[in-house]
């Protein structure tokens, strides 16, 4: 089976490329388990002090594999999606991602969870589940608390999409930046990161993140189980059928 993710430590950092192009980095039982797999083995690596999540290709993350939703179901999906967001909350190191291209729904709550977030200038944004017959349910856990609440409202209901520069306005992305420097905005970004000791590193993330992992703890298998019964209706599964036909076409 071809590796969808991959990681990379060097100087420091260590790196997890998304890459699974046949479905816009999708994120498969498959992808979230390699993900998971390399944040675990990045968390207990001595020689990295910095994660960064960054994709391959012309797309950041695409979100639910539809593919899967309607055929597997996202009994595994979902709670998948709320251990990866628990898993970047709770590292011991500072993830970043880095966005280059679109992220949309799930890709979103990676995007969120990160404790820093560097998009580039033409990525773009869109909580599109409304229109599946969906909720953002499980990634409700880490998007919610980065935005103000009327901001919350209006992308959550609308399923609008937004840009990056709108993304930082909203709290989504800590910054927005030209395409064409997005790799020296994040190469200054670590180098500041990489001045911090691991021990003041892990206790201060400890501090930021302590109130959203233990909402994470207290509510993601409840909202896990609710993403797969929205999944698994007859109205989003009408919905994402029609939305792979009209991709086919």
């Amino acid at each position: 089976m071809t590796e969808l993710v991959h990681l990379d430590v060097a100087d420091g950092v260590a790196s997890i490329t998304l890459d699974s192009p046949h479905n816009r980095n999708a994120l498969s039982q498959q992808l979230t388990g390699e993900l998971l797999a390399h944040l675990e083995t990045a968390a207990a690596d001595d020689a990295a002090k910095v994660i960064v999540i960054r994709s391959s290709g012309e797309v950041f993350c695409s979100g639910a594999d539809m593919s899967e939703a309607t055929t597997v179901g996202m009994g595994v999906g979902a709670q998948r999606m709320v251990d990866v967001q628990r898993a970047i909350v709770a590292n011991p190191k500072p993830v970043i991602a880095r966005v280059a291209g679109p992220a949309r729904a799930g890709g979103i709550g990676i995007v969120a969870a990160a404790d820093i977030s560097l998009a580039g200038h033409s990525a773009t944004f869109a909580l599109t589940e409304v229109r599946l017959g969906l909720a953002a349910a499980t990634i409700s856990l880490t998007v919610i608390p980065r935005m103000t609440d009327r901001a919350a409202a209006f992308t959550f209901l609308t399923g609008d999409g937004f840009d990056a520069t709108e993304a930082a306005a909203l709290g989504l992305v800590s910054r927005a930046v030209p395409d064409a420097d997005l790799d020296d905005v994040l190469a200054g970004v670590l180098k500041s990161l990489l001045k911090g000791v691991p021990q003041g590193l892990r206790e201060t993330k400890k501090l930021l993140n302590r109130e959203l992992l233990a909402d994470i703890d207290a509510r993601g298998k409840d909202l896990a189980a609710l993403s797969a019964s929205l999944f698994g209706s007859e109205a989003a599964q009408e919905a994402m059928l029609a939305f792979l036909n009209r991709k086919k076409a």
